[in-house]
């Protein structure tokens, strides 16, 4: 049997040079078989190559075209670890080792498209239990789960699920947001691009709860790679009846196909979103009616995150009770939070809810890439909040973040050193709403090109303390006054530097709380 050496073929792992990596180590090296796996999610080590030992898999990285010549020289095909970069065994690598990965526990395992791979590791063993089950069973299977969405809202999946469940109609929908556009994000991709029947599997479970016998995967078009791979595991999964008509024999059937985004930031919106995927411009619906009564193409859909839906093979292969086993509160279960920013270690790390932010910055992001203090963290993507090293204990918590006016969101997590300007990122959130508005509620279309205005007067000391008043009033009527999440949280930056980084706006200390108010 041939020697497998792993070299990942994901966008992220490419970007750096994988494929000259893994054309190095082919090159004259005949014995041995390259299984080009998906990222294991540590980017300071990409490419991140890993040798099949007696022991357990080897890792080396990050490994350039340059330095497969001495690797092998020094017998890394032998299991050899005296190699500068030699990592140990891929299991006890400490940032992996620490994690408790459930919805990514195959994430760079094996190659993406082995269906026989995914089997194995236990691949479709939430669908075959799920088509033993009534509706109503699958849907009390993701509410005792505790499962929630991923995408931002929080909402609680299984009730969304059961709304669609009980909506009339003969034909309803399945779609899957995976339009990820927050900064700081890539957990969607990574899933979709390491680990694509995971997606597949969870979306046909979800048809066969709800009753809907078709569904679509909304991509953001800037993902080529994951647009590829979806495809050829879809194709896959048609030709082994794990999709398409009466799925594994059942008399369920279940059709998938992927289309492409359209640019926007505002089409991660779901009402956006169905709007875009029927063919027109992507605009936010009003609420009601819900889309899970009336969604796309007017019938009664499920619109769920690629995470959430990903998740929802461990919750059956694995029993709802073990996965809510997991988290605190009501947030239960793990959380990919997405290190990015001024870090050393920057990656994916999944964790139970209840983990602190100073853990993963320090502990699993290691500190500042710059050896300069930390000063500020944006998490929640654009739309976050800005939060001070005063906040850090905080446990990522759906209800711990609420608390202080902060979001979780999809999980990313953007580090600041102490030399980032507060009022630049604060303007910096105007402009991206600005940009990115759909411009159809007032508050938002309008309310964003005058924040940019008011916060260019107050760096510029122009009537400063009027300004000041002016921004924190936009502020408040752009949050309760705009039709969606896009200009109702866009003050969350804004507010919170002006809290907690006064400074930057020439506020005095004792006015920052007063002001952001």
């Amino acid at each position: 049997m041939s020697l497998k050496v792993y070299v990942p073929q994901d966008s992220s792992a490419i970007s750096v040079g994988a494929n000259a990596v893994a054309e190095a180590i082919a090159a004259g090296n005949t014995d041995i078989e390259i299984v080009r796996n998906g990222t294991r999610g540590l980017f300071w080590l990409e490419p991140m190559v890993e040798v099949e030992t007696d022991q357990g898999r080897v890792a080396y990285g990050p490994v350039s075209p340059s330095d497969v010549e001495s690797l092998i020289n020094q017998g890394i095909l032998d299991g050899d670890q005296s190699h500068s970069l030699s990592l140990g065994l891929t299991e006890e690598i400490p940032f992996l080792k620490n994690q408790q990965r459930l919805t990514f526990k195959r994430l760079g395992i094996a190659d993406p498209l082995s269906i026989e791979d995914y089997v194995a590791q236990d691949g479709f063993k939430g669908l075959a239990r799920a088509l033993t089950m009534t509706g109503q069973e699958c849907v009390d299977e993701v509410k005792t789960s505790g499962l929630r969405g991923r995408g931002g809202a929080a909402f609680p999946t299984g009730i969304k699920w059961q709304t669609v469940l009980g909506a009339e109609g003969e034909q309803k929908y399945i779609v899957c947001n995976a339009d990820e556009g927050d900064s700081g994000t890539f957990a969607d991709r990574l899933q979709m691009e390491g680990d694509p029947y995971a997606l597949i599997e969870g979306m046909t479970i979800a048809g066969i709860a709800v009753g809907a016998n078709k569904g679509y995967i909304y991509l953001r078009e800037e993902y080529p790679h994951a647009h590829a791979m979806l495809n050829q595991a879809i194709e896959l999964a048609v030709e082994t009846n794990y999709l398409g008509d009466n799925v594994l024999g059942s008399e369920h059937s279940f059709d998938l196909e992927v289309r492409l985004g359209a640019k926007s930031y505002i089409c991660g919106e779901e009402t956006a979103l169905l709007e875009s995927l029927e063919g027109k411009r992507g605009v936010v619906r009003a609420k009601p009616p819900l889309p899970a009564l009336e969604g796309l193409f007017g019938k009664p859909t499920v619109v769920n995150n690629v995470l959430s839906l990903s998740t929802i093979p461990v919750i059956f292969a694995d029993g709802a009770e073990h996965y809510a086993g997991f988290g605190m509160g009501r947030s239960l279960g793990t959380m990919p939070f997405q290190l990015a920013g001024n870090l050393k270690q920057t990656g994916l790390v999944e964790l139970a809810f209840g983990v602190t932010l100073d853990a993963l910055l320090n502990e699993y992001g290691g500190g500042s890439a710059s050896d300069r203090p930390l000063r500020a963290v944006q998490v929640g993507g654009p739309l976050g909040t800005y939060l001070p090293e005063s906040q850090w204990q905080t446990m990522m918590d759906y209800e711990e973040l609420a608390s202080f006016g902060a979001v979780l969101g999809h999980g990313g997590i953007v580090a600041f050193d102490d030399t980032v300007d507060m009022a630049e990122q604060a303007r910096f959130s105007m402009e991206f709403c600005a940009e990115e508005s759909c411009g159809k509620c007032t508050p938002c279309r309008v309310g964003a090109v005058r924040g940019v205005e008011v916060i260019d007067k107050v760096r510029s000391n122009t009537d400063h303390q009027e300004n000041i008043v002016l921004l924190s009033s936009l502020c408040n009527t752009m949050e309760s006054g705009s039709l969606c999440a896009m200009g109702g949280m866009t003050p969350f930056p804004v507010k919170s530097a002006m809290q907690h980084f006064g400074e930057d706006f020439g506020i005095s200390s004792s006015k920052s709380n007063e002001q952001a108010s």
